[in-house]
């Protein structure tokens, strides 16, 4: 999720070890300590351009680096705050550890995918229960941590813990009822389904991005989940890449073929040939609106590429405004 909600959870948690007087203290350690595992975005090459998107999510979250994490953490931490605030060494850690667990967990709870059991598994967890970015948990357990830092009142740090409770036990039943809608609408097209999955739009659980899998292709759909009925918005599908029927020159020796693969595992497989350009291959799993097939995001392949040579990663953003105003439109519609 988004620095701030990874500081405010790390905070809020930490906040509950060590007496009242300290909770300033613990939220400050605690905040930074859960922000701590994205520094991982510093792990890139320039010359492979997809070493970002591999260590991304990666060792840093695994749930078994945990401790190693915390302890480096509080190795930079209580030099610089620790000693500072006048709390032993121990209780750094212990903060550290605490805020630095939050992490991967929250991150698991996204649809983006993370490597929380490393290096047991590669394999990516990816919950879907709440957007990447969603202002309606972040600001009130973020406004509940500030609350017990000043007033040195645990009462807040329980508020915070019910607040988050409550949305992410709505957050899962909206995600539940989302698939039971997928499930809905993929029977009444006669659709012989391999898997359903329901992804949170942008910064809400109201409004659902549903992607239908078949044997040879992705459907793209629009549900909002109200608190009776649901409204369908249909959207588009798209052909699953296949390299020998899209991409026929491509060596299967080259490193691009390597690098379609690389991709192929961080998008769990959801990808597919650009509609606009037979020369990229895109994560179809996100989109401004969540009703339609324009990836903010895929690699661009190249014909006159040398066999040693990677592909090209590009971000797409399009009208990311006029996307937002006709979002918030759907909430009414």
């Amino acid at each position: 999720m988004d620095p701030i909600t990874q500081g405010a959870f790390g905070a809020v948690f930490a906040q509950t070890q060590g007496n009242a007087k300290n909770l300033a203290k613990a939220a400050v350690i605690g905040a930074l300590a859960g922000m701590a595992p994205d520094l991982d975005i510093l792990i890139r090459s320039d010359h492979d351009p997809l070493q970002a998107l591999q260590y991304h999510r990666h060792f840093t979250h695994s749930l078994l680096f945990i401790p190693i994490g915390g302890l480096i953490c509080s190795l930079v931490l209580h030099p610089t705050l620790g000693r500072w605030f006048g709390v032993p060494f121990w209780q750094t850690l212990f903060w550290c550890i605490i805020g630095y667990a939050t992490h991967g967990l929250l991150d698991g709870c996204t649809s983006y995918g993370t490597q929380l059991l490393w290096p047991l598994t590669d394999k990516r967890f990816a919950w879907d229960v709440i957007s990447v970015v969603d202002p309606l948990v972040t600001l009130p357990l973020l406004a509940m941590v500030i609350l017990a830092a000043r007033r040195k009142a645990r009462r807040y740090v329980a508020y915070g813990f019910i607040w988050v409770g409550l949305y992410f036990g709505l957050s899962t039943y909206q995600h539940s009822r989302a698939l039971e809608e997928g499930e809905k609408l993929a029977a009444s097209r006669g659709l012989k389904t391999l898997s359903i999955e329901a992804k949170p739009s942008f910064a809400n659980i109201l409004i659902w991005k549903i992607i239908t899998e078949t044997e040879s292709s992705y459907h793209v759909d629009a549900i909002r989940i109200g608190l009776n009925e649901s409204k369908i918005w249909e959207g588009d599908s798209v052909e699953k890449l296949s390299i020998e029927k899209d991409l026929p020159w491509l060596d299967k020796q080259s490193q691009q073929r390597k690098d379609i693969e690389r991709f192929r595992w961080f998008s769990t497989d959801y990808i597919a040939l650009d509609k606009q350009n037979p020369n990229r291959v895109v994560d179809i799993r996100y989109s401004l609106l969540p009703q339609q097939i324009k990836p903010l995001w895929g690699i661009e392949l190249s014909r006159t590429a040398k066999a040693d040579e990677h592909v090209d990663y590009y971000h797409e953003r399009g009208d990311s405004g006029a996307a937002i105003k006709l979002l918030w439109g759907m909430f009414w519609d």
